[in-house]
């Protein structure tokens, strides 16, 4: 139920990365940035909590992120757009209609491993967790407000404009998502291109060691070069292209993959792209907030407050640290 003080217009907004399981750190980033508790719910006198997705995997303390987020979104203290990892989870527990025996999202050994952490801390919830997966589809792709922007991993105006079209809200459904699961089709074309962004095939059979431990043939790529040129102007990961092909020359057809954000637009808010060291800019009107929270690095936070051009001294962040494996009494709602 909303609360008087969620019916008044925020002053600010308080934009929050991919959170990934790290429950304790989120308590602590809210708490540091003057969030208090009251009847389970975190909230702020003045402003409000907008959160990147990804929620959930790998970390040690999803339930606590996940019910700490669900809880302030519920209250109106704080909007949300759906994550890759949220989309996956959808897909990987919803049978596939057109296969006996088969899911949307295939349970191979990778998959397997990305959403096991979630799948074992919900185990004793089974109630909880279905109740978990009916909210995540509840859950826009993207957030349009007057003054800016927010999606997952690519603002791609033409699919958003397509996927308007049907949800004019950003809220897919099941038949979405059925759809999304095939690759030949425009649904699949969309939440690829919202929560996972634009990548980049390497050539022959070279790939990249990742950080996250997956080998991956392909490297993601941003989408506010002006004039990119080389595959180097365009990469956007921690993992460093092998030999010189930061060197190498986009061809047309790769620039015709790509997504172009312009300068002249709002402000824009994405997650996903797993940044490290001290928060900055990629550009004066984009604001990257996943900094790698789950590989103990910083959970971040932009607090914007109406500018137009955004300012790296706005980023506040924790840092991510063993005792995020902490008990779980210091760590309770008081409702």
């Amino acid at each position: 139920m909303e609360t008087e003080l969620s019916k008044a217009k925020p002053q600010g907004y308080d934009l929050i990365g991919d959170v990934h399981g790290c429950g304790v750190s989120l308590v602590k980033l809210l708490e540091q940035m003057g969030y208090r508790q009251h009847h389970g719910v975190y909230s702020h006198p003045r402003r409000k909590v907008v959160f990147m997705g990804d929620l959930i995997d790998r970390g040690p303390r999803v339930r606590l992120a996940v019910n700490t987020a669900r809880r302030m979104v519920e209250a109106g203290e704080a909007l949300i757009v759906m994550g890759n990892h949220e989309a996956n989870v959808l897909a990987y527990c919803q049978r596939n209609p057109s296969s006996a025996q088969g899911w949307l999202r295939a349970h191979t050994a990778r998959h397997n491993r990305i959403v096991h952490e979630t799948l074992e801390q919900y185990r004793d919830y089974p109630q909880e967790w279905e109740d978990t997966l009916s909210w995540f589809m509840e859950l826009p792709l993207f957030l349009e407000l007057d003054q800016f922007r927010v999606v997952h991993a690519c603002w791609d105006h033409s699919l958003i404009d397509a996927l308007r079209s049907s949800y004019p809200d950003g809220r897919i459904d099941l038949a979405f998502l059925i759809k999304a699961s095939q690759p030949d089709t425009l649904e699949y074309r969309i939440l690829d291109r919202l929560t996972r962004g634009t990548q980049l095939w390497l050539p022959g059979d070279i790939t990249i060691h990742s950080g996250d431990g997956f080998k991956r043939r392909s490297f993601r790529t941003h989408f506010w070069a002006q004039s990119p040129q080389t595959w180097g102007d365009v990469m956007f990961q921690p993992d460093n292209l092998p030999g010189s092909l930061e060197q190498r020359p986009i061809s047309d057809q790769e620039r015709r993959q790509l997504s172009h954000y312009a300068l002249s637009e709002r402000p824009l808010f994405i997650g996903h792209y797993w940044c490290e060291g001290i928060p900055a800019l990629p550009a004066p009107n984009i604001a990257c907030l996943d900094y790698s929270a789950v590989k103990l690095g910083r959970l971040v936070a932009y607090r914007w407050s109406g500018e137009r051009q955004l300012n790296a001294d706005h980023f506040s962040w924790v840092k991510v640290a063993l005792d995020e494996q902490g008990g779980e009494a210091s760590w309770t709602f008081d409702d």
